[in-house]
């Protein structure tokens, strides 16, 4: 499978097969990554709600700090580079503070601040 030296931009219909294959996997996995995504923001929203009903602080630096190096873990083990790992799950978590945040905000009129601790 290689692509045509014609200089016209022509692709072997057989490497265009293997992308359009190829592609179609990398929709399937970002659909089910989008998925995931949504089903771990309603269950961080529930936390978010529990907190908030509870006066907790809306971030846990020992938790994050331990999903981060289990996460850490798992990407070693997958063969996925961990400072990527980590990147995603620090953009992740920023996200669930903001929105614990706001829950806080609605339910009690206030924020907490980020540096009561709870576990």
């Amino acid at each position: 499978m290689t692509t045509s030296n014609t200089g016209t931009g022509d692709i072997d219909p057989a490497v265009r097969a293997e992308l359009a294959r190829l592609r179609q996997s990398i929709d399937n996995i970002d659909a089910a990554v989008v998925h995931m995504l949504a089903e771990r923001f309603k269950c961080t929203q529930q936390v978010g709600h529990l907190k908030a009903a509870h006066r907790l602080p809306p971030a846990d630096p020992e938790r994050e700090a331990r999903q981060i190096a289990r996460l850490r873990a798992l990407a070693e083990s997958a063969h996925l580079d961990p400072a990527f790992a980590e990147k995603f799950l620090n953009f992740i978590v920023a996200e669930v503070i903001r929105h614990h945040e706001r829950i806080a905000e609605a339910t009690n009129g206030t924020t907490p601040t980020p540096t009561d601790t709870t576990t």
